[in-house]
C-alpha cells in the first residue's frame, strides 16, 4: 500500500515536469507567435528597459538631453510629485522606474542565458509545477497533476506568461511560499519556514500588496496556531526549544528582511523609506477610497464604484478567464463546498481562503476599475485582451478546487455504482465519467483560452504594420525621432523602440518635437531620421497604420531654404496657402490648378517668406512673418475638389536661431485627407490618390 502511493507520486512527479516542460514551451511560443512586438499594457516596456538596467548595474537613467529621452512610467529624481534624491554627481535629468526591480531581475536573469524569453519559460514552468506541489500538499499528486494541467489551460494563465509583465512571476514566489509554509507545517521544518519567509519576502519586494493578500490566510492560521499551542512560559522561557515558535520566527523574520529590503530600495530611489516609487510617479495612485488620480486619469472612487467595477472584474474571471469558464467555475465550487461540507484539513481552507483575501482585497485598489475601461462594456478595457490580471492568484485554488472537485465526483460515482453492479463495471462507469467531464472541461476550456488569444494575436498584427519600416531596414548608427501620440513619453505605446541604458546602441530614440536641435547636436554623428506614419494608432480597433522612416536633416546658416512642392490632382477648383509661425501668420492665392505647385520657404533675418511663380499674397501686408527663437513654421496649402472633396497638405518645419545663425530640421509632411487626423497621425508616406504628393528638401551650405 505505501509502496504504491509513493510510486503514484513520483509517476505525478515526473508527469508535473512533463507538464512544467509543456508550460514553458507554449510561454515562449505564446510570446514569440502572439506577443512579438508585446502587449497593449505598455509596462512591459518598463520592465525590460529596468532589466536591461540592472543588467548594467544601473539604478538610474541618465538622459543626455533633458525631457527628449523620458520613457513611460520612469520618474524624474527631482520630480514635485516625490522628494528630491540624493544622486551622486548628478548632472540633467536622474529618472528611475516606478516599479520594483525583483520582476526586472527575473527578465534579465533569462536574458544572461541568451534572451528575455527565457525568463518566461522559467516563470510558466514555475508556476505550473509549483501548482502541483501546492495542491499535492492539501490533496494528493492525482489532484495536484490534475491543477497544474487546469493551470496551464486558463486563458487568463496562457496570455500572461507570455507577456513581460510581474502578476506570474509574483505568483511564482508566492507559490513557492504556500509550498513552503505547507511543508514546514508537515514536517516540522524550520528550514522549509524560513524559505517561506523569504520567498513572501521577495514576493512582498516585488508587489507588496499582492503579496499581502495572498499571505493573508496563512498569517491568520500562523497566528491562531501560535495562539493557541504556545503558553506564556513558552513564548517568554524557552522559546527556542518549541517547534512551532522556531518556524513562526523563521518565517516572519525571513519575510520582514524582504521588507526591510523594499523600505531600503525605496530610501535610495525616492529619499523615504515609506514613499513608494510609483508614489513619487504618482501621489494619487494607490490604495483606498476617494480621489484617485495618475497622469491625466482621475476618478472618485467610491465604495459603490469600487464594488460595482470588482463585482464585474470577479464575474469576468469566473466566466471567461478561469479553466473552462463557467464550467471550470463550477467544478471548484464543487470542490470548495466539499471541504466546507467536511472541513477535514486546515490547509484547504486556508488554500480557499484566498478567495476571500483576494476578492476582498483587491476592492480597495482604483486598478480593478482602470483595467475595465467603460464598466457597461464588456470589450472594452485591457481586461478584454489580458484578463482580470490582479486576481492571476486566484487561478491557482481554482484550479486545486476544480480538480478536487472533478476527481471526488468521479469517485463518489464509483462508489455509488460500485454498490450496484459488479466492480469491473463500476471502474468502466467511473472511467467514462472521468472521460466525459474531462472532454467538457477540455472543450470549454479550448473554447475560452481561443478568443483572447486571437484578439491579442490580431492586435500584434497591426502592431506588426507598425513596425515594418523598422524590420525593412537595418539601422546602424542611427538617431530615430518618435511620434508622442500618448504624450511625451518613450515606450508609449512603442515599447519595441526601446534605447540601451547608456543611450549608445546601434540606435538611439529621442521624442520628436522635444529639444530635436540639441538632440541632433548629442548625436550630430549619427545618420538621424523620422518615424511618422498615417492613421490612427489605436491598435486594438482593426484599423492599419501606415508608416515610414524619413531620413532627416539639420540645416544651419543665416539663410535656410525649403524647396516644396504639392499637387493638385484632377478635379481641383482652386487652392490656398497659410503661413503660420508662434509670432504670426500670411495668407497666399493660387494662380489658376496647375498639376504641380512648386513654392519656396526662405527663412532669414528673423522672419519667414513664401516664394513661387504660382502664388500670390492675399490680405493685409506683404511682407515676411517673423519667428519666434524657437519656432514651428507651419505652410498648409488647402486644395478645394468641391463639396466634401477638400483635402489639405500641412508642412511643418522646427527652427531655432541661435546668435545670427538659423538651424531647420527637415520638415514633417501629413497628407490631411481626414481633417481631424492632421496633427500627427496624417504623415504622407508615398502611397495617395493620384496626382496627390507633397515633397520638401531643406537647400543652404551647411547640413547634417
Amino acid at each position: 500500500m505505501v509502496v504504491g502511493r509513493v510510486r503514484t507520486r513520483v509517476r505525478a512527479s515526473h508527469g508535473a515536469l512533463a507538464l512544467a516542460a509543456v508550460a514553458g514551451l507554449t510561454a515562449f511560443l505564446v510570446s514569440l507567435w502572439v506577443f512579438p512586438y508585446h502587449s497593449i499594457n505598455h509596462d512591459e516596456g518598463v520592465y525590460l528597459q529596468q532589466a536591461a538596467m540592472l543588467l548594467e548595474g544601473k539604478l538610474y537613467l541618465r538622459p543626455p538631453v533633458e525631457e527628449a529621452f523620458d520613457p513611460w512610467f520612469f520618474v524624474d529624481a527631482e520630480s514635485p510629485n516625490g522628494p528630491a534624491v540624493p544622486v551622486p554627481e548628478r548632472s540633467g535629468d536622474v529618472l528611475y522606474p516606478k516599479y520594483a526591480p525583483p520582476t526586472a531581475i527575473f527578465f534579465a536573469l533569462g536574458k544572461l542565458l541568451g534572451g528575455f524569453r527565457l525568463a518566461l519559460v522559467g516563470v510558466a514552468a514555475a508556476c505550473v509545477y509549483l501548482t502541483y506541489a501546492v495542491t499535492r500538499e492539501v490533496f494528493d499528486a492525482r489532484t495536484g497533476l490534475l491543477a497544474g494541467a487546469f493551470l496551464l489551460a486558463s486563458p487568463m494563465f496562457l496570455v500572461q506568461v507570455g507577456t513581460f509583465l510581474p502578476y506570474a512571476p509574483t505568483t511564482a514566489f508566492n507559490l513557492l511560499f504556500a509550498l513552503a509554509y505547507f511543508r514546514a507545517e508537515r514536517e516540522g521544518s524550520v528550514r522549509w519556514a524560513a524559505i517561506a519567509g523569504g520567498a513572501v519576502g521577495v514576493a512582498f519586494f516585488a508587489r507588496p500588496y499582492t503579496a499581502v493578500l495572498f499571505a493573508t490566510p496563512f498569517i491568520t492560521h500562523a497566528v491562531w496556531t501560535v495562539w493557541k499551542h504556545c503558553t506564556v512560559s513558552t513564548v517568554f522561557d524557552e522559546p527556542w526549544r518549541d517547534a512551532l515558535v522556531r518556524r513562526r520566527v523563521a518565517t516572519a523574520g525571513l519575510g520582514l528582511v524582504g521588507v526591510a529590503v523594499t523600505l531600503g530600495y525605496n530610501a535610495i530611489l525616492t529619499g523615504h523609506a515609506f514613499v513608494f516609487p510609483y508614489q513619487a510617479f504618482a501621489p494619487l495612485d494607490g490604495l483606498g477610497f476617494g480621489h484617485r488620480q495618475i497622469l491625466g486619469h482621475d476618478v472618485n472612487y467610491t465604495v459603490e464604484l469600487a464594488l460595482r467595477a470588482n463585482r464585474q472584474v470577479v464575474e469576468t474571471l469566473f466566466t471567461e478567464w478561469v479553466v473552462g469558464g463557467p464550467v471550470g467555475t463550477l467544478l471548484a465550487a464543487v470542490g470548495v463546498g466539499l471541504f466546507l461540507a467536511r472541513r477535514d484539513d486546515w490547509r484547504r481552507g486556508v488554500l480557499a481562503g484566498l478567495f476571500v483575501s483576494v476578492i476582498v482585497g483587491n476592492v480597495a485598489f482604483w486598478g480593478n476599475l482602470n483595467v475595465l475601461g467603460g464598466i457597461a462594456d464588456p470589450d472594452d478595457g485591457l481586461v478584454y485582451f489580458l484578463g482580470p490580471y490582479y486576481h492571476f492568484d486566484l487561478l491557482v485554488p481554482t484550479a486545486a478546487f476544480a480538480a478536487h472537485g472533478l476527481l471526488t465526483g468521479t469517485s463518489e460515482v464509483h462508489e455509488r455504482v460500485d454498490e450496484r453492479i459488479d466492480g469491473t463495471a463500476a471502474r468502466r462507469v467511473a472511467v467514462a465519467f472521468l472521460l466525459v467531464t474531462s472532454a467538457v472541461v477540455a472543450g470549454a476550456a479550448a473554447n475560452e483560452a481561443a478568443p483572447p488569444l486571437q484578439r491579442n494575436d490580431q492586435v500584434s498584427q497591426q502592431l506588426a504594420m507598425g513596425y515594418e519600416p523598422f524590420v525593412e531596414r537595418d539601422l546602424q548608427h542611427a538617431l530615430v525621432y518618435l511620434p508622442t501620440p500618448y504624450g511625451p513619453w518613450l515606450n508609449h505605446p512603442f515599447q519595441e523602440l526601446r534605447n540601451d541604458p547608456g543611450f549608445d546602441g546601434d540606435v538611439v530614440y529621442a521624442l520628436d518635437g522635444i529639444r530635436s536641435f540639441d538632440v541632433a547636436a548629442t548625436f550630430e554623428n549619427r545618420t538621424k531620421y523620422r518615424y511618422v506614419y498615417r492613421g490612427s494608432w489605436v491598435p486594438t480597433d482593426n484599423v492599419p497604420v501606415e508608416s515610414t522612416l524619413q531620413r532627416v536633416r539639420v540645416a544651419r546658416g543665416e539663410r535656410v531654404v525649403v524647396d516644396a512642392a504639392v499637387g493638385l490632382p484632377a478635379g481641383t477648383e482652386s487652392a490656398s496657402l497659410r503661413l503660420g509661425t508662434e509670432e504670426g501668420h500670411a495668407y497666399y492665392a493660387v494662380n489658376g490648378t496647375p498639376e504641380e505647385l512648386p513654392f519656396r520657404v526662405v527663412v532669414e533675418d528673423g522672419a519667414v517668406r513664401l516664394r513661387g511663380d504660382d502664388i500670390r499674397r492675399v490680405g493685409v501686408g506683404s511682407g515676411p512673418v517673423a519667428i519666434d527663437d524657437r519656432d514651428s513654421i507651419e505652410v498648409a496649402v488647402f486644395v478645394d475638389r468641391g463639396p466634401g472633396a477638400e483635402f489639405s497638405y500641412r508642412l511643418r518645419l522646427p527652427v531655432e536661431r541661435t546668435g545670427g545663425e538659423v538651424r531647420a530640421i527637415t520638415p514633417y509632411l501629413e497628407y490631411c485627407d481626414r481633417p481631424r487626423l492632421c496633427g500627427g497621425e496624417a504623415a504622407y508616406v508615398g502611397e495617395t490618390p493620384r496626382g496627390v504628393f507633397v515633397e520638401a528638401q531643406l537647400a543652404n551650405t551647411s547640413t547634417a
